[in-house]
């Protein structure tokens, strides 16, 4: 980071992402922003986390927040003399920059640097690595657990439930995202919430869930049929199964994040069901839970040692259901590591 500050001839550049904050001083607070520069990072956050945040970093400068959040940094960037400022425009509103460019005044140029923070983020080092083994060893024994109450009558929200106090019981500090339980027809939602709607006998079960355990996110997804599985159900599954088998395979050093997507779409396609995947293969994975690079159609990113990507092709028929299989895969030099390491297979229960 500091050596493409200086590469860019910036005085410095602006964060408003904590979980950049986290990955660049320590600080674990949810409100601020950090300026970094060539000679020093400088944090400004309000009295709630003031204290805090001394505490969390080393070598920051912790400034508390007077008045708005951006009428201090632009006042700091004013009294600084800084002249060349990186900031992302995603992280923004129309609003807030408005604000901050009045407050620092004239003679700040600002110099679009979108997402070059977070480009550090998806090369994992061998302890962010080891983390998130963790984090995913803990959504396969959860998940694992879950299925146990898959039983006819059993509501969505209540399963969901269980499965967010177990993550926490075994010492996540919570669930990466909201956590997917659809039953039925529901299931054919890729991103349904849970509902009160009751298990029934005959039915498919997505469950999607991912825990954060020492700030790094686990995703994964196992897809049940409750009863014996029809012959269509089967051949679906024995479709997505493959497609993501395929997708993990060309998930190595040197491959795009489109050859990754396309490794699972024309699986797909040669069982004539393409046409009912209808998101990408996957996303980056790390102290978010979906962050760079993205694995969709016509990605470019070139996957490198330290990308950690999950891989989650699937199939929805609309009034039937949906299939998914997900799984956190990290690229390393001359193989790629699936971290959760459940079974695949169709569960039926």
């Amino acid at each position: 980071m500091q050596a493409w500050i200086t590469e860019k001839r910036l005085s410095g550049v602006l964060s408003m992402n904590p979980a950049s904050w986290y990955y660049l001083t320590g600080f674990t607070g949810d409100a601020g922003a950090l300026l970094s520069s060539a000679k020093e990072s400088v944090l400004v956050t309000d009295g709630r986390f003031a204290e805090q945040a001394k505490e969390e970093t080393s070598g920051v400068r912790v400034v508390k927040q007077g008045g708005s959040l951006m009428a201090t940094m632009g006042s700091l960037l004013r009294r600084r003399s800084q002249t060349r400022v990186g900031f992302d425009a995603t992280q923004l509103t129309v609003a807030q920059f408005r604000a901050l460019r009045k407050a620092a005044g004239s003679r700040v140029r600002w110099v679009r640097s979108d997402g070059q923070v977070e480009l550090g983020r998806q090369r994992k080092d061998p302890g962010e690595l080891a983390q998130m083994r963790k984090a995913a060893l803990l959504a396969g024994e959860v998940l694992t657990g879950a299925l146990k109450l898959l039983k006819p009558g059993v509501r969505e929200i209540e399963v969901a439930a269980e499965i967010e106090y177990q993550m926490r019981a075994r010492g996540a500090s919570g669930p990466a995202f909201e956590t997917i339980v659809a039953f039925g027809p529901r299931s054919a939602h890729p991103h349904a919430r849970p509902t009160e709607k009751r298990l029934r006998k005959n039915e498919l079960v997505v469950l999607d869930l991912g825990a954060i355990l020492g700030h790094y996110c686990s995703d994964i997804t196992r897809t049940v049929f409750v009863g014996r599985a029809p012959a269509r159900i089967r051949r679906w599954y024995s479709a997505v199964q493959k497609a993501q088998a395929a997708a993990v395979n060309a998930a190595q050093r040197g491959a795009t994040c489109g050859d990754v997507d396309a490794a699972a779409r024309q699986l797909l396609a040669r069982h004539q069901l393409d046409q009912y995947f209808v998101h990408s293969t996957g996303h980056g994975l790390g102290l978010e839970v979906h962050e760079d690079p993205r694995v969709a159609r016509g990605q470019k990113h070139v996957l490198v040692p330290g990308n950690v990507i999950t891989i989650e092709p699937g199939v929805y028929v609309p009034g039937v259901g949906g299939i998914r299989i997900e799984d956190d895969v990290a690229v390393h030099a001359d193989r790629n590591e699936v971290l959760t390491r459940i079974p695949r297979d169709l569960i039926e229960i």
